[in-house]
């Protein structure tokens, strides 16, 4: 299952970018590939220019990303967090990011792990500074909101995707039995008329047949057939009209839900 087919991934930075706003965690998507689905939210020089910038911090941080799951330490010593994207059983990308320290930074620590690096200390000590510091439980509940959040949209995406075709195809079939039911409508008076003529045919070969005495007798009977048969059909158009009035108010219930 790949995300970028159903996802609006303008919705899902928009989220990102307003939890880093409000928390101070760095964030950013990816797929399963480990391709960033989003722009990164909230990340620092110490992070984007210092660590993953080199070529060591970079290999390490892929790593960190790819490997962890759910809310750890990095090699860097910041605290981060990966969280899955699920759309049923399925995992379609994650969440990643943190950035943040959990408590004041050990700047000789800093320093060893620039040297490291290869990146000028001075340099990595002043970005460090600028590095919220959140206590750790603070970035836990933070990420497994952010998490609640992006699933619950991302699951909202996917079941709009799949059931958008479904629902286009029962408006159609709505509205063509609406179609069908008119036609019902139109040929069902047009038989209550001829059932209307049949009587009025055997009201005056009723007649006739009286006038004609003894040799009317047999036509009579005919008559009085064509009459009987004439009223059972009127019923009968009367119940259909009942019946198919009932349908259309229904259907057209249903249609409304869709023309809203």
């Amino acid at each position: 299952m790949n995300i970028r087919e159903f996802m609006d991934l303008k919705k899902l930075q928009d989220i990102q970018d307003c939890f880093s706003n409000a928390t101070g965690l760095a964030a950013i998507a990816v797929d399963n590939e480990g391709e960033y689905l989003t722009e990164g939210s909230n990340f620092t020089d110490f992070c984007m220019k210092y660590t993953r910038g080199s070529e060591l911090g970079n290999k390490k941080c892929k790593k960190c990303d790819m490997e962890n799951d759910g809310t750890y330490f990095c090699h860097s010593g910041l605290m981060d967090f990966s969280i899955d994207i699920m759309v049923g059983e399925e995992k379609v990308g994650s969440i990643i990011g943190g950035q943040v320290l959990p408590s004041e930074p050990d700047e000789e620590e800093f320093r060893k792990k620039a040297t490291e690096l290869g990146v000028d200390p001075d340099a990595y000590i002043r970005a460090l500074r600028k590095v919220p510091i959140r206590t750790e439980s603070q970035i836990r509940s933070s990420a497994t909101l952010l998490g609640e959040v992006v699933n619950q949209l991302v699951n909202a995406e996917y079941l709009k995707s799949t059931n958008g075709g479904k629902l286009g195809i029962l408006s159609d079939e709505i509205k063509y039995a609406n179609d069908v039911i008119q036609k019902i409508n139109t040929n069902t008076r047009s038989l209550n008329s001829i059932a209307s003529k049949q009587k009025m045919l055997s009201l005056n070969a009723s007649i006739e047949a009286a006038r004609s005495g003894e040799a009317g007798v047999g036509f009579a009977v005919v008559a009085k057939s064509m009459g009987d048969l004439s009223s059972q059909s009127a019923t009968i158009y009367s119940d259909i009209e009942k019946s198919v009035a009932d349908i259309t108010t229904s259907i057209e219930k249903l249609a409304s839900l869709f023309e809203d």
